[in-house]
């Protein structure tokens, strides 16, 4: 039982009057005398769409920005009222009308757009186990392009793979143009000039990839144990230590670090 309120004053014994959160009654500590069933929650509505809260019921469904309609959308239909009766058939016809309307007034070609490049995006995260963070970020790339037209004319999964590859870089994620072409099916020339049409219009500043968090990928890939990733680890602040990785791909130092801890009888 979780507790709000202490107050003085039952009517009977004049105990303490407590009032449970849970079922919202007021009843007496000493008597047990129940004085009010059920009262208005006058807190502030819930917020909080972390999992650590106690209690998330009221917080509905999150606003996500990788949702087409960002978790608002409007159902309209059924059978019954409110209270459980079933509705009219006069009301019936009434509510199948609107839901028609309201099917029709969705069905723009900007909501088509964000529809299937979401599908597809969820189907990335799937694919190339990407963070929550990465897909809100490649979703706010993709409606910040579609909202200044750049969507316009150009093929949906090379934008969104675009997307999803700049929100990498952002966050920091190891990911390369080959793993989104692989996994949408679609050429990695088409995913660079998207990538780079993203970067100058959306005036866009990327950092450099850290080929330290490169290693892990690799080696989770082939298999390699913690040692030889340490070794690996060792072989590439060295060489950045002394300024030899500079214009060198962040996956290709990786990769060689690996190979080189591999071949020196480490593995």
């Amino acid at each position: 039982m979780q507790v709000l309120n202490v107050s003085n004053g039952c009517i009977r014994c004049g105990g303490l009057v407590l009032t449970d959160g849970s079922t919202g009654e007021r009843f007496c500590q000493k008597c047990g005398n129940v004085i009010v069933e059920s009262i208005d929650d006058s807190r502030q509505e819930r917020r909080s769409f972390t999992t650590d809260s106690i209690n998330n019921s009221r917080t509905g469904t999150p606003n996500l920005l990788a949702i087409h309609d960002r978790g608002l959308a409007t159902v309209i239909g059924g059978t019954k009222d409110s209270t459980g009766k079933p509705i009219s058939s006069t009301m019936r016809q009434d509510m199948r009308r609107l839901k028609i309307w309201d099917s029709r007034s969705q069905s723009d070609n900007a909501g088509r757009n964000m529809r299937i490049a979401f599908i597809e995006l969820g189907k990335l995260r799937d694919k190339l186990t990407l963070p929550d963070t990465v897909i809100e970020k490649a979703a706010y790339i993709y409606r910040k392009a579609a909202k200044k037209g750049l969507i316009r004319g150009r093929s949906t999964p090379n934008v969104l793979a675009a997307s999803a590859y700049a929100a990498c870089r952002d966050t920091g994620t190891p990911r390369t143009l080959v793993d989104f072409s692989d996994a949408l099916n679609i050429q990695k020339k088409a995913v660079s000039a998207s990538y780079r049409m993203l970067l100058k219009e959306l005036n866009m500043k990327m950092p450099i990839m850290d080929s330290m968090n490169c290693i892990s990928q690799i080696a989770s890939k082939l298999g390699i144990d913690e040692k030889v990733k340490r070794y690996a680890y060792d072989i590439l602040r060295e060489a950045n230590r002394k300024e030899e990785t500079a214009g060198k791909g962040p996956m290709g130092l990786a990769a060689a670090s690996l190979y080189m801890a591999c071949i020196n009888g480490v593995y």
